[in-house]
């Protein structure tokens, strides 16, 4: 049996991160359920410490997912007390195509990711970049 999986990404603001990827890989942000939120902190299952506004809406504090349009595909940022401090061992790589990788990477250094290095092995070529909270990832 084959199993199924989700990537998540430790961060130090979920909800910027989740947003900020959405809008990059054209994914959906996952919305969460303001009633079962409040019925849990009603309930004592929670507290309103675990959750805060983002966007005008009532979510949990520490997690925020976005998935693909098409084939639910999730990626989840969990919030964590630590920061970021050496290379990801495991990075995203965002398939744009040659003719779109340069115009993608200067979007996207526009909506605030920093572009490290170009590398090229072969007949393939890509841009080594960095999110908005230091994850690194490629623009192939």
């Amino acid at each position: 049996m084959a199993y199924d999986f989700q990537v998540v990404v430790d961060s130090a603001d979920p909800h910027a991160l989740a947003d900020w990827w959405a809008e990059t890989l054209e994914w959906q942000l996952e919305e969460q359920d303001e009633a079962f939120i409040k019925d849990m902190v009603a309930r004592g299952f929670a507290t309103d410490d675990e959750t805060k506004t983002h966007n005008g809406k009532l979510v949990w504090r520490t997690g925020a997912a976005i998935r693909h349009p098409e084939s639910g595909r999730r990626v989840l940022f969990q919030g964590v007390p630590e920061p970021k401090t050496v290379k990801n061992r495991v990075h995203v790589d965002v398939r744009a195509g040659d003719e779109r990788r340069d115009a993608v990477r200067d979007a996207l250094v526009a909506r605030g990711a920093t572009f490290l290095y170009s590398q090229s092995q072969g007949p393939f070529s890509w841009h080594t970049m960095a999110d908005i909270e230091g994850n690194e990832f490629c623009v192939s």
